[in-house]
């Protein structure tokens, strides 16, 4: 399998730290939650949670790891407008990202800890890069990683730091490329921080956002990872100076593959408050989409490594691709016998899954490359349908595509159309069902009528009812 490293600049294999091959660690950047998350955030976390997938695919165990910022300067400054605490203010966003998370059918990482969980293991990282007079403490009592120190600064983005004036102080959490400088990894407590800090031996303060992915990545997941993911807003400066302290602090390589997620569009432009087009996972809900379309768009609209443009449009787009799929899921089911699953050569039986399968392995093992399995995987639609409308496909042949649509979807993520239906109709269809056991047809066919006026149909099948929306 082979990814995008931001770090070379080119596609290069996986090739993991465990001498087996088996494991793959996997550290990603996950929400500082002062809020609710917008659509471009979870851009980012569809796209990580296809790789876990499709890692899982290849036969790779993922050892996943994702923290949730609990402290920096946007918790602190929220938590003291809701005039909460810090704990509890937080609370709220990171449940609010799981059911969001949970909506798109995102599978929820091995560990997610809360940064503020692991103070201690900060605070010992800090301490090393002291030791190794990587860092030292201002006069205010704030302790700074030195620039100067690590050679290699810079290494990730291509940065070209002549001309830049380094050793410059940086306390806030997020700078831009022209603020190069060291930055902190403990911030002395100040009045504006109320009752959020720790004491630590260069007194009461709190940690540097950066500071916190090496500490929790290095406890969880040891000195070195296999792939580190985020979006690519991240690069500079969180994850330049990850690798930093990281790499200042062990002597070693600190990441493998650096996998970065680009920017979501909307309608071709950068989202913002300003222009009204930042949109939560819960403001695409309320226009009456469900989490299932939500995913489809952000999975199918761009590669992960190139910026997707979020239209309304696309995501009409995206229920119209779902109705495919799911249309030919049913005309499949209705052929397909009850057996179990079949090995790899049975499956040869059927020489257009076969190769499907073939091609979807061979798309993702190239950078994830998920449309071209998309638009394969749409040809053997067009193929089953032709097949289907000439009655030539045998029940062993939907049999195995039934199998190979499971075998997709486990990278997809898709799962079922989940359809709530109305007390009122669920009630008529009941009915209906006990007349036609009656063989009470003329009410069957009242119940019928009753149910499309109301917006629905239903379709007899020799499984029974199927009930669709009108």
């Amino acid at each position: 399998m082979q990814l995008f490293n931001t770090l070379t600049r080119a596609v290069e294999p996986i090739i993991p730290l465990d001498p087996a091959g088996k494991r793959v660690s996997l550290y990603v950047c996950g929400p500082t939650i002062y809020n609710y998350g917008h659509i471009g955030n979870f851009r980012t976390y569809v796209a990580v949670d296809l790789l876990r997938r499709s890692l899982r695919h290849f036969g790779y165990n993922v050892d996943h790891v994702m923290q949730f910022t609990d402290v920096d300067d946007k918790t602190i400054r929220g938590a003291r407008e809701k005039n909460l605490p810090l704990k509890e203010f937080t609370a709220i966003y990171r449940q609010a990202f799981l059911e969001d998370a949970k909506t798109l059918n995102i599978e929820i990482p091995e560990r997610t800890p809360n940064a503020t969980d692991h103070i201690p293991a900060m605070i010992a990282l800090i301490q090393k890069l002291l030791d190794k007079k990587s860092a030292y403490v201002s006069d205010d009592g704030s302790v700074y990683f030195r620039i100067a120190s690590f050679p290699d600064y810079g290494c990730l983005c291509h940065l070209d730091l002549e001309g830049l004036i380094s050793g410059a102080r940086v306390s806030q959490d997020e700078y831009e490329k022209e603020g190069v400088g060291d930055f902190v990894l403990w911030k002395k407590w100040v009045a504006a921080d109320g009752e959020v800090g720790w004491d630590s031996p260069w007194g009461k303060g709190r940690p540097g956002w950066h500071i916190e992915c090496s500490a929790l990545s290095m406890e969880h997941l040891g000195p070195q990872i296999d792939i580190h993911g985020g979006g690519t807003d991240l690069r500079f400066p969180h994850h330049e100076n990850e690798i930093a302290q990281s790499e200042a602090a062990t002597g070693l390589p600190f990441v493998g593959h650096w996998f970065h997620v680009e920017h979501l569009l909307v309608d071709g432009q950068k989202m913002s408050k300003s222009l009204g087009n930042m949109y939560t996972v819960r403001d695409v809900l309320d226009r009456g989409y469900t989490g299932r379309e939500l995913r489809y768009a952000l999975l199918s609209g761009a590669n992960y490594a190139k910026n997707l443009n979020f239209t309304w449009q696309g995501m009409e787009d995206a229920k119209t691709a779902l109705q495919r799929i799911d249309e030919w899921r049913k005309r499949v089911r209705a052929v397909a016998p009850a057996l179990p699953p079949p090995d790899s050569e049975q499956m040869e039986a059927s020489p257009g899954v076969a190769t499907f399968l073939r091609e979807l392995d061979l798309a993702l093992a190239n950078d994830l490359n998920i449309n071209d399995a998309l638009g394969r995987f749409f040809s053997l639609i067009r193929e089953t349908h032709k097949a289907l409308d000439a009655g030539t496909l045998t029940p062993l042949q939907a049999h195995h595509l039934k199998v190979a649509w499971n075998k997709f979807d486990a990278i997809l993520g898709l799962g079922d159309a989940v359809v709530a239906v109305p007390a009122e109709i669920q009630a008529l269809l009941d009915q209906r069902a006990e007349a036609r056991k009656a063989k009470n047809f003329s009410l069957s066919d009242e119940l019928r009528k009753k149910i499309e006026v109301l917006g629905w149909k239903v379709k007899d099948t020799a499984k029974g009812q199927e009930l669709l929306p009108g």
